[in-house]
């Protein structure tokens, strides 16, 4: 059996915690900023936790090689 390969856009987005929870960056915060209010800047800012019905197949993409 071959085995499996760990997905690279995953890996590039998508970094496990020592529980096993997928952290991510929050979307809509590379550009376009301007339009946006004070406080969604400010609440888009650092990272989040993924849904937990995402995260079996993130788990699953990464094969246990998180950075």
């Amino acid at each position: 059996m071959p085995k499996q390969k760990t997905h690279k856009g995953t890996k590039k987005r998508f970094r496990l915690t020592a529980t096993g929870k997928a952290k991510h960056r929050q979307a809509g915060t590379s550009h376009l900023a301007a339009r946006m209010s004070q406080k969604r800047k400010r609440n888009l800012r650092g990272t989040t936790t993924v849904a937990t019905v995402d995260e079996k197949a993130i788990r699953k993409a990464l094969c246990g090689n998180s950075y």
